[in-house]
């Protein structure tokens, strides 16, 4: 019976008080599971940095970044002084300056940081979601990864240095700038000019329009050198020396922060560049594949790993409040309905954060690293293993952004009227979060069309079918052949331009069986990870 009492003692209590407690590490056997199987012989050291900063991650950073994300912590722009100076400062939070101290003076990019303790304490840390951290983390990975690569310059090497191991106790924050306003994908359009000045200085003019982490030290740009059609790379900091006290720019003004649903924590701006000091990065003529095959690679790597990483936390949380709530006299978790969602929602996690694992770890086994382009020039085995990292590292990024959002919304929908509420749980901002990271370094769409473009370009020393039966090797043998044909029969269309039925028809088809056909690559993951014990 339940009589009317106008004092109702409901509490969310107990709930509240379980989720305050929980060690992001400590409390997660399949995690800690997985970085044992693949991180093999490094695990003890893994599982010992790991053990630490997941103090920090789980409790401190936690609620900084729940702070950060409230409505009146948005950043904002202070483009003048009291004396009319422009300064373009970006005013962000105390909690965001705080934990973004933390955070980088961990110094995961220095060469004393093993690549696996550097990837879990990553996961650790993207279970808070964007906060104003997860972009510029990978931001730097990235810079870090291609100056590593090209830096040949006193000021390159101090700014990769500045990056890596920090300077006075401050690391540096690096960030990537490609897209204009014409269209973000297509990179070779951009109109952005390097001009050689008479003392032999790059300087840089024009406008980016999408620039994430607008607050960074130092940012890689593309852009054409006067009278070139080709898209060459330059690292540009956002002050000279001396000059950031003062508040005077590195050649270029902040016009606006974007309003983004998204990622709300993190600064996306537009700038213009007017005389930019900038360093060439690599050959003139391959800045547009180095930026891909190196940078941008990293960024979706990390994809996979954010969305593994915010569903692991998602999933956590909405499980306990199942067993914690009740309805028509039970937990609402034992309902068959809910108990099915909550089932696929842990497969899905599960999943996800194995299959990144596992494709981490062919990254790291790849010979020489990232390179830019697509290539055939090395051994065979060598070119198909890096061929097939690069098409795993889109087809992850497709289906790994796209599980996030489906996994938020599900969550959400457990929660009821709750599950929309910004301070009820963290599910709307990772919901938020996901639909943004679809976007970022290369819509769906975009994608889908740059993996079928591999594929036949490819087909001459990498066979289609063989690379079907590579990705899902070990497989069940009946899987690997239907994938086999399909991937075969996609193969033989030249191309997805055609403005006809018959080419939509494709798009559709091949839409589904790349989403199809990563899931089968970590299902194999996890099915590794349980067999492993």
């Amino acid at each position: 019976m339940s009589l009317p009492d106008k004092n109702n003692p409901y509490s969310f209590n107990e709930y509240l008080e379980w989720r305050g407690t929980v060690d992001y590490w400590a409390d997660d056997p399949f995690l800690r599971k997985v970085a044992r199987h693949y991180t093999g012989g490094q695990y003890e050291t893994v599982a010992a940095e790991a053990a630490r900063l997941s103090k920090k991650a789980s409790f401190r950073w936690r609620d900084l970044a729940d702070a950060a994300a409230r409505p009146e912590n948005r950043p904002f722009m202070r483009h003048w002084d009291g004396h009319h100076n422009r300064v373009d400062e970006i005013v962000r939070p105390m909690e965001v300056l705080t934990m973004e101290q933390e955070v980088f003076s961990e110094g995961l990019f220095s060469e004393k940081t093993p690549r696996w303790v550097r990837l879990v304490k990553m996961y650790l840390i993207y279970e808070n979601g964007e906060a104003c951290i997860a972009c510029p983390l990978v931001c730097t990975e990235g810079l870090v990864e291609v100056l590593d690569r090209f830096a040949d310059s006193p000021e390159t090497r101090s700014i990769l240095a500045h990056c890596k191991e920090g300077r006075d106790g401050q690391f540096a924050i690096g960030s990537q700038y490609l897209s204009e306003i014409q269209g973000g994908s297509d990179v070779p359009a951009n109109l952005v000019e390097a001009v050689q000045d008479e003392n032999g200085a790059w300087r840089l003019y024009g406008a980016k329009f999408f620039c994430s982490a607008a607050h960074a030290d130092y940012a890689i740009v593309t852009a054409k050198p006067r009278g070139s059609e080709t898209v060459a790379l330059f690292a540009v900091p956002a002050y000279l020396p001396g000059d950031r006290e003062r508040g005077r720019r590195n050649g270029c003004t902040i016009d606006r922060i974007k309003w983004k649903m998204g990622t709300v924590e993190l600064p996306t701006a537009e700038i213009t560049y007017d005389g930019a000091l900038a360093w060439p990065v690599g050959p003139l003529d391959r800045g547009l594949a180095n930026v891909v095959g190196i940078v941008l690679t990293l960024s979706r790597l990390t994809v996979g790993l954010s969305a593994g990483a915010g569903m692991a936390r998602g999933l956590r949380e909405v499980k306990k409040y199942a067993e914690f709530r009740t309805a028509f006299g039970m937990p609402i978790g034992q309902f068959p309905m809910l108990a099915v969602q909550i089932e696929d929602m842990e497969r899905t996690a599960q999943r996800t954060t194995a299959g990144s694992f596992r494709l981490y770890k062919e990254f790291l086994a790849l010979p020489g690293g990232l390179k830019g382009g697509l290539s055939a020039d090395e051994d065979p085995e060598t070119a198909r293993k890096r061929f097939r990292v690069r098409e795993l590292v889109m087809l992850q990024k497709i289906a790994t952004s796209w599980d996030a959002v489906d996994m938020s919304r599900l969550g959400m929908s457990i929660l009821g009227g709750h599950g929309v509420m910004e301070d009820f749980s963290s599910l709307p901002r990772l919901y938020r979060d996901g639909a943004v990271n679809e976007l970022w370094e290369g819509p769906r769409n975009v994608l889908l069309t740059q993996i079928h473009r591999d594929l036949t370009r490819a087909a001459s020393w990498y066979p289609p079918r063989d690379l079907a039966a590579d990705i899902l090797e070990g497989a069940n043998p009946a899987l690997v052949e239907e994938m086999a044909r399909e991937m075969e029969g996609f193969a033989a269309l030249p191309h997805l331009f055609t403005p006809d039925e018959a080419t939509k028809t494709a798009c559709r088809n091949w839409d589904a069986f790349c989403h199809r056909l990563f899931h089968a690559y970590q299902d194999l993951a996890l099915a590794e990870v349980e067999a492993g014990g």
